[in-house]
């Protein structure tokens, strides 16, 4: 008898089941193209278990029905994505097809609630006449109280974001000690049903007397349920709290302009001299207004950083390049400007373009994150609309860099899940990994140099995210990328052999760019180049040993090699570098006995043999003492004065009784 709740159409597919699961296995795909749910799946093992189908056919049916689960969740990943990607793309068709400032601000606040998905959004903005904080715009809000709230300067959650200039969320608004509780205000998010907010600040690019940027309002995100924000979507909100900044000082400026115009008129329609700085201040509104339109435009079509910068470069006469984080050129001008960093972070502690050379340097932030930099070269001076188009095509930037980060990090989970696979089975099925990596542009038949990353328990979450950062933009000459996945109680990174470095040069590298971007010591150990499944399961092992070594050794934070570990990496390598570790130990004495038909190896072989005695060593050698005085010290020159120090000493003699057994 067939369970009453089941599904006819698995009840059918279970039945076929019995005696091959093709049938099965084709009606997944069914599934899966329909749209079912996720709990149809399972149903369909069950049912085969209970028509009494046997082992091999319920093997095969439930590998099937677990990849077809791993499909499905990762369409509804996509799904998810798509969604918010198009919530953005709306909130830009907004923006550039709508001039009254009311309209835009509530396309805003509805879209900062669509992307993060809360409960409620709203926007407040100074009332320099009444002297507080008003509710300008809410969306998803129930309760009157909460819409009409006035507040004091410097109070509630929207006090200290206006007064530190940064983000601040928090889990429980009512517990939350950090800022101002007052009653009317407690009164109010008690009434909507308020838990877990976010706001972030309105900035503009004007720096105020007293240090700092200058918030003009604060857009929040706020759920009825607690709730922890994660960085992304921080760094959403405050990309759209630069658009409501833009079109308020858009609107502003828009204000001043009818003003001026109103008030030059009545005071004198034929004075020439104030009719042509009219018009001149009207060009430069319009042409402004033009010039957001076509970057908005550039947006909604999907543009590169290279059509960007284009654009931005015929609208300011000048050449346009785009850098990211680290300095390194993402599109336009090749080569880093001397000196950028001090530029960029110059241009980001006062919020506005700031000159460089010959040129204009703009740091391109989402939030407190900084992501790269805009530099202009060519106009020797920017007036302040052209200015302050530089600096609007800084948003859009940051906008572009923040779509490409996030495409970039869902193709990196994607293939961090092949690395994942490859590391944890090599050897089960070899060719199916490298057909994967094919698939997702990773060519396991290439030779890759892998490093393991490791850092305290508590940052291993900060550690993945800063390895996926330090990856991202990061593209060779051949045009592959780089992997990064967590893998037992480390993060691991595949980087191109040929173009990663030497392994001891591109751990050490890493260890220092991870610890600046997860904020802690990182210690990254690396394998030797290889390719294939099973190469780089084995140089996995060896960079993991490396890592535990260097924590052995207090050098936790580093990065190394086990070729860089001396004799140590003689134990710890696969397959025992023997010949290496001799070369690099004693190469300088080999080569020189070599060039000059001296016996710098064998007399410091007879040294070590005779205990350190000269006397001893002399009559091993069949020479004057003073021979072996003046060939020890030929020995120090080539090896550097510290040969003789007990750890060094060890090294050199291990090296000189593998060189004889050689």
């Amino acid at each position: 008898m067939d369970d009453p709740g089941t599904p006819p159409a698995v009840d059918a597919l279970a039945g076929a089941a019995v005696d091959t699961a093709a049938p099965a296995l084709r009606r997944l795909l069914d599934l899966l193209a329909t749209g079912a749910a996720a709990e149809d799946f399972p149903e369909l093992l069950a049912q085969a278990r209970r028509q009494g189908a046997c082992p091999a056919v319920l093997a095969e049916l439930e590998e099937g029905i677990r990849q077809a689960l791993q499909v499905h969740r990762r369409l509804r990943q996509h799904r998810r994505r798509e969604a918010e990607l198009t919530a953005l793309f709306d909130t830009a068709t907004d923006l550039a097809g709508s001039h009254e400032l009311d309209t835009v601000l509530q396309a805003i606040v509805r879209r900062a609630r669509l992307l993060l998905g809360t409960d409620t959004a709203y926007l407040t903005l100074p009332d320099p006449v009444a002297g507080d904080t008003y509710m300008r715009v809410t969306d998803g809000s129930v309760s009157p109280l909460f819409q009409h709230l006035r507040l004091s300067l410097g109070d509630g959650l929207g006090g200290l974001v206006a007064q530190r200039a940064r983000p601040y969320a928090t889990g429980d608004y009512r517990t939350d000690e950090r800022f101002r509780h007052t009653g009317r205000i407690d009164a109010g998010v008690r009434e909507e049903g308020l838990v877990a907010i976010l706001g972030v600040p309105l900035l503009l690019g004007a720096v105020r007397p007293e240090g700092g940027h200058r918030v003009i309002g604060v857009l929040f995100a706020a759920d009825r349920a607690p709730r922890v924000f994660a960085p992304e979507q921080v760094a959403l909100l405050c990309s759209l709290a630069a658009h409501a900044a833009v079109a308020l000082d858009t609107a502003n400026a828009l204000a001043d302009t009818r003003a001026a115009l109103a008030e030059l008129n009545t005071a004198n329609a034929e004075l020439n001299t104030a009719n042509t700085v009219i018009q001149a201040h009207a060009a430069a509104v319009q042409r402004a207004e033009q010039a957001h339109d076509r970057l908005t435009d550039l947006v909604l079509r999907g543009a590169d950083l290279a059509e960007l910068a284009a654009e931005v470069a015929a609208l300011l006469g000048g050449e346009v390049a785009v850098y990211g984080a680290e300095g390194h050129p993402l599109s336009g001008l090749q080569g880093t400007p001397r000196r950028l960093t001090e530029a960029v972070e110059r241009s980001r502690a006062e919020g506005r373009a700031v000159r460089h050379g010959d040129g204009w340097v703009h740091a391109v932030l989402a939030g407190q994150e900084l992501l790269g930099s805009l530099v202009l070269r060519g106009p020797s001076g920017l007036d302040d609309a052209d200015r302050r188009l530089f600096e609007r095509a800084g948003v859009v930037t940051a906008l572009l860099l923040l779509l490409r980060r996030s495409v970039a990090e869902a193709e990196n989970r994607v293939r961090g899940e092949l690395l994942t696979d490859l590391l944890s089975a090599p050897e089960r099925d070899q060719a199916g990994l490298l057909a994967r990596g094919r698939r997702l542009g990773v060519d396991l038949t290439r030779r890759h140099l892998l490093l393991v990353a490791e850092a305290e328990p508590d940052g291993r979450a900060r550690l993945a995210g800063a390895a996926a950062q330090y990856l991202f933009g990061r593209r060779g000459r051949s045009g592959a990328r780089g992997v990064s996945a967590e893998h037992g109680e480390a993060v691991v990174l595949l980087l191109p052999a040929d173009e990663a470095g030497a392994p001891e040069q591109a751990a050490e590298a890493a260890a220092e760019r991870l610890a600046h971007l997860a904020g802690q010591p990182v210690t990254v150990g690396a394998g030797q180049p290889a390719a294939g499944p099973l190469a780089l399961a084995a140089a996995y092992a060896e960079g993991l040993r490396c890592v535990r070594a260097l924590r052995v050794l207090g050098r936790a934070g580093q990065g190394a090699s086990v070729e860089s570990l001396g004799f140590l990496g003689v134990l710890l390598g696969d397959g025992h570098q023997v010949t290496g570790f001799v070369t690099r130990t004693l190469g300088p004495l080999l080569a020189y006995d070599a060039r000059r038909g001296t016996e710098l190896v064998h007399t410091l072989r007879a040294y070590f043999a005779c205990g350190g005695s000269l006397t001893r060593a002399k009559d091993e050698l069949h020479v004057h003492v003073n021979t072996v005085v003046q060939r020890l010290e030929r020995v120090g020159r080539l090896l550097g004065s510290d040969w003789q120090e007990p750890e060094r000493a060890l090294e050199l003699q291990l090296a000189l009784r593998l060189q004889l057994l050689a």
